[in-house]
């Protein structure tokens, strides 16, 4: 039976390649060759399109994961239960750094004047250092991540410069959300900016400050909730280290602690992410459906140019499976070699998309010169490089492996489809038919 499949498959591939080498000259090679071009710019293109939308979307993913909401929150962890927590925080596998903190809204002014609402994060310095996570997310801009002085503050870049603030000035918590041992207003909360940070998402460079656990003490009275900031290995392996976890800790009976995935934090905004995602994979993935129906109009062509063959074929004792997969052939091997090219091209690009698009940048602004040179010479004072694409450059595109090859399968399968139905209708005509109109 093995030999027979084989056999089957030699016959059914040489006849595909004698019909490929018969039309490289006619109007089906024309369209073969246009559908396979078809497909590989449609993968290199939803290949580069997709990586670097997953780079701009993991920026600011990746700050609020590591920065703000963290992987997994503990919350509600009454005292004596918290060296359990820490203890198995350190056995779990997916655990890689578990830190406490405290939080409260504040309204903050500068030393000349103005205010802007703030979210305060109250921890321990060492979370800069033990944390790689935060470490790489949150990068200081000037002076340091030092609470070393109880009324020391580290504040986001763009909330620093709101406020006219530099490393050494002074800001004032004039309003701050708290118990009722917390001041609502007071003149007498004022911080010395130790240090100014920036990360890629522009809401906690505009509304986050740090200050260190004394400060806390201090400040944010004794009603102020602890929250545990555990950090995981692999952000996706929240659903698995909750489960663990609960099964590690064993929660004394009526205690309220939990602990919640970053799923449930910012969740509309990761799902806008998402749909944006989606609908720009779906606008993109419509070239493969042009691709297709040209694929399928030129397969017609293909089947009816050759019903002098397909007649004499099935005459010969020929099935009809035989003679379709003929035709599926071609088109499984139409999508193969443009799929894998369009990949290779679209990982190439998108592994070098800031010297693509400085590229990008000069041809622009010399095809703009030359046409201003030609056309109006007075002007040409005012052609500039584009500094879209400079910000474009800058963004780093992610290339996820299991996207790749979903769109590489999508590439092969589309063709190989409008092949299998456009070769169902092989032998209409038979052999003495076919003689009749020769």
């Amino acid at each position: 039976m093995k030999d027979g499949f084989i056999k089957n498959l030699r016959w059914i591939s040489a006849v595909s390649r004698r019909f490929a080498r018969v039309d490289r000259k006619g109007r089906s090679a024309v369209t073969s060759t246009l559908a396979t071009l078809g497909i590989c710019f449609g993968v290199m293109t939803l290949t580069v399109v997709m990586s670097v939308m997953n780079g701009f979307q993991m920026s600011f993913i990746d700050a609020i994961l590591e920065v703000s909401s963290y992987h997994i929150r503990a919350v509600d962890v009454p005292s004596n239960e918290e060296p359990s927590l820490i203890a198995a925080c350190k056995e779990n596998k997916y655990v890689s750094a578990c830190v406490p903190f405290y939080e409260a809204q504040a309204l903050m002014t500068g030393d000349k004047g103005g205010a802007v609402a703030v979210n305060v994060r109250a921890a321990d310095e060492s979370i800069y250092y033990e944390d790689p996570g935060f470490q790489k997310q949150l990068k200081m801009v000037s002076g340091s991540f030092d609470f070393s002085d109880a009324d020391s503050i580290v504040l986001g870049s763009t909330l620093a410069r709101n406020l006219g603030v530099r490393v050494g000035s002074t800001v004032n918590l004039l309003v701050m959300s708290g118990g009722s041992d917390v001041d609502l207003f007071s003149s007498d909360r004022i911080f010395t900016v130790r240090g100014i940070f920036s990360t890629g998402y522009a809401e906690i460079n505009s509304g986050y400050a740090f200050v260190g656990t004394q400060a806390a003490e201090k400040y944010f009275g004794n009603s102020a909730k602890k929250i545990w900031g555990i950090k995981l290995k692999k952000y996706d392996d929240d659903l698995r280290a909750v489960s663990s976890l609960n099964k590690q800790l064993q929660w004394s009976e009526g205690a309220k602690s939990q602990l919640i995935s970053w799923r449930n934090f910012n969740r509309t905004f990761f799902g806008a992410l998402r749909i944006e995602k989606n609908m720009l994979l779906f606008l993109v993935a419509l070239i493969f459906v042009v691709v297709a129906i040209n694929i399928y109009n030129g397969m017609r062509r293909l089947v009816f140019e050759r019903r002098t063959e397909i007649a004499v074929l099935s005459a010969l004792g020929a099935r009809k499976s035989g003679i379709k997969s003929i035709f599926i052939m071609r088109g499984l091997i139409m999508g193969t070699v443009g799929a894998l090219t369009g990949v290779v091209l679209g990982i190439l690009i998108s592994l070098n998309t800031d010297a693509v698009f400085l590229v990008a940048a000069k041809l622009m602004y010399g095809i703009q010169y030359l046409v201003t040179a030609i056309t109006d010479r007075q002007n040409l004072q005012y052609v500039q490089v584009n500094s879209s694409y400079t910000l474009y450059a800058t963004i780093p595109a992610r290339v996820f492996p299991g996207e790749v090859a979903a769109i590489t399968l999508f590439g092969i399968f589309s063709p190989l489809i409008a092949s299998l139905a456009a070769s169902r209708n092989v032998l209409k005509m038979t052999v003495s038919e076919v003689l009749h109109n020769e």
